[in-house]
């Protein structure tokens, strides 16, 4: 009998220059099993956490794609882009007298409007869907794409001193502009480029990121991470990285329900059960001896659970 498919959670350090499919593509490659997913994408240009899941592993994603975040960033005041990064060429030049007007007080100023809960619009070049297709398809075949503005949560956006600099474009002659550095913590479905695009433009200058990287997602960072190995690499047979456990998982990004034997069998069959005591959370993980057993949501008034995803089957359980 073949070895079981992998199962469990995959924190990569996405390199720069790669898309969020092609580090799944390539975690197939490395792990040999097609079951593999990622928990919200990064942009090509951006580096850091991508969480991926393998085997059972996918169906706990769902749990984690509305994790908070944190990204480290540089803007760039005073150039704007088709998609407010480094991935397109610059379109838009602020003038040397307004650049020079930017400070740092009018750069907190900026800031500050735009932390907190806000209303934000995405950039147009996005994989947001709209009537079922993807924007940025939309703006690549000539489209004018106008995003619906969304509420997001920016609970802490901080930047460095600004840094005057000289920048020269192949699209224009040589212009100033202003560097900063900027800390993020913000809500899942928060564009990082849209925030340096607003800050900018709060301040008549335009503007677009340089650099991204993802620090964090939910409980999981950098140093839980591990490099993608190259194709190269691959093709020497590369060892797997190890798997963070489903219940690790789950205990780090839901509330937990100790189960009974008895429990962890009505649950792996299907069946509902009475809340354990001192459970009073709508969605819940449910371990048993180490072993996620489901994902758990209360029914019949908080009175009973019942499974919302299940992850354990009455044989898993045989030996426990």
């Amino acid at each position: 009998m073949g070895a079981s498919a992998p199962t469990g959670i995959l924190v990569v350090d996405k390199p720069g220059g790669m898309s969020s499919h092609a580090v799944v593509s390539r975690v197939r490659k490395w792990f040999g099993t097609s079951k593999v997913g990622h928990a919200g994408t990064l942009d090509p240009m951006a580096t850091g956490v991508l969480v991926l899941g393998l085997g059972k592993g996918t169906k706990l994603l769902t749990y984690l794609v509305g994790a908070d975040k944190t990204y480290s960033a540089t803007i760039r005041l005073g150039v704007g882009t088709p998609t407010d990064d480094a991935d397109s060429a610059p379109d838009r030049f602020a003038p040397a007298d307004a650049i020079r007007n930017v400070d740092q007080a009018s750069i907190a100023r900026g800031v500050e409007r735009l932390t907190g809960n806000i209303e934000q619009v995405p950039s147009a070049v996005s994989a947001i869907k709209v009537d079922g297709k993807r924007a940025y398809d939309l703006v690549r075949a000539g489209e004018d794409v106008q995003l619906k503005a969304r509420t997001v949560t920016v609970s802490r956006f901080e930047v460095s001193a600004p840094e005057l600099r000289a920048c020269e474009y192949d699209a224009s002659p040589a212009c100033e502009c202003v560097d900063l550095e900027a800390s993020v913590d913000c809500s899942s479905g928060t564009y990082i480029r849209a925030l340096a695009r607003d800050l900018g433009d709060s301040l008549g200058v335009y503007g677009h990121l340089t650099q991204l990287r993802r620090d964090r997602v939910g409980p999981f960072t950098l140093d839980r991470a591990v490099e993608l190995p190259s194709y190269e690499a691959l093709g020497e047979r590369v060892e797997p990285a190890p798997l963070i456990s489903l219940a690790e998982v789950a205990s780090a990004v839901l509330p937990t329900v100790e189960l009974s034997r008895e429990q962890a069998v009505d649950v792996a069959h299907g069946k509902f059960i009475d809340v354990p005591a001192g459970s009073g959370e709508r969605v819940c993980a449910g371990l048993y001896d180490g072993i996620l057993v489901a994902v758990l949501e209360s029914r019949a008034g908080g009175r009973a659970l019942k499974v919302a995803t299940g992850f354990a089957q009455p044989a898993d359980l045989n030996n426990h």
